[in-house]
């Protein structure tokens, strides 16, 4: 639709990445498997096209206001963004973000590929302290899993000053919730395994940058490194991407009523809630407590994933790579779709056992 960008987010959540709406045509691109295609055409061999992924992108660029390229999983993309970062740069970080993208970075700094400046994000005056001769900001917000929140639009033009490239990871929150290139970031990354596909039943990633050289860099990172996401991904994703306005609707009010709820709960110490997204955060007296609520619940599942219909906790320092920043006692909750009474009785049940 050449009128795209007037529609609404909602509207275009189930209204991009279709075929023309010419008769006899199907609503929704049909899943490609194919590994080459006849010679002569746009596309040639599947490591670098395909029209399943062509789909999903058109609906997350339009969506984020810019261009997308879609990866083989979240880490795939992180990757790419990351190869981004010039030999002996410096990248500054969140104190607190998704492990293993923390863990991906260390790496490259334990190599001699690049410095990494670690910070609390939420305190914008310390990020731009440290922006001074760094190649890469990058953003996570709401971070994971302490829920801090950055300040996007201030930080963004702090980077753009200092010379350096601004990413945001903005899984948690959707670009129904946010849109950071709006903000003047350079690039925003998603596991779109979470919100954006939405049911737990695929691993995929994306990219979305309004910059035309840094798409084209990164979309020949992804053919070489072969972090192309299978074509049945990309169609689930973007049938999950068609419901998202809904699904985030209920997901966000139940979570609002739950931090209403737990605030007064017995054992708890601390509720963590961004005030937006599907995933708070509330704090224990010890990792005892938190484990013995975990076991104790009988709805919500135990998992360290995110995102999906379902409600899933954690206990996150149960992993030894977690933060040491980290409560022992935080216990991570994303909350789904389900009738909001019964997520708050189940766990109030094991938070009074």
């Amino acid at each position: 639709m050449s009128d795209r960008a007037a529609l609404r987010p909602e509207t275009v959540t189930v209204s991009a990445g279709r075929p023309a709406h010419v008769p006899g045509a199907p609503f929704n691109e049909p899943v490609t498997f194919a590994s080459a295609f006849v010679a002569g055409g746009e596309l040639e061999y599947a490591r670098y096209g395909n029209p399943s992924w062509t789909a999903l992108e058109e609906a997350l660029g339009a969506l984020e206001g810019g261009e997308c390229i879609s990866f083989a999983s979240g880490m795939a993309a992180v990757s790419a963004v990351a190869a981004l970062v010039p030999h002996g740069g410096a990248v500054v970080v969140p104190q607190h973000a998704y492990q293993h993208t923390l863990m991906l970075l260390d790496t490259g700094a334990a190599e001699g590929r690049f410095e990494v400046r670690r910070l609390d994000i939420a305190d914008a005056a310390a990020v731009e302290a440290a922006m001074p001769g760094a190649a890469m900001v990058w953003i996570e917000s709401p971070t994971n899993p302490a829920l801090e929140v950055a300040d996007i639009a201030r930080l963004a033009a702090a980077a753009r000053a200092a010379g350096a490239l601004t990413v945001v990871d903005s899984t948690f929150a959707s670009p129904l919730v946010q849109r950071p290139l709006a903000d003047g970031a350079d690039v925003v990354v998603h596991s779109a395994t979470k919100l954006i596909a939405g049911h737990s039943d695929i691993v995929l990633g994306a990219v979305a940058t309004g910059s035309a050289d840094l798409a084209e860099r990164i979309r020949q990172h992804r053919g070489l490194h072969g972090a192309i996401p299978g074509p049945m991904e990309a169609f689930l994703a973007l049938r999950g991407l068609r419901t998202l306005s809904v699904r985030l609707e209920r997901a966000q009010a139940n979570a609002r009523e739950l931090t209403r709820r737990l605030a007064d709960a017995p054992g708890v110490v601390e509720v963590r809630d961004p005030g937006f997204g599907t995933v708070l955060a509330i704090v224990l007296a010890d990792a005892a407590a938190a484990d013995r609520v975990v076991e104790r619940v009988r709805l919500w599942i135990p998992a360290t994933s995110l995102g999906g219909v379902e409600s899933t906790l954690e206990r996150r320092r149960r992993w030894a790579t977690e933060a040491p920043t980290i409560p022992e006692g935080l216990i991570r909750l994303s909350v789904g779709i389900e009738h909001v009474d019964d997520l708050a009785d189940d766990l109030l049940r094991a938070l009074a056992a």
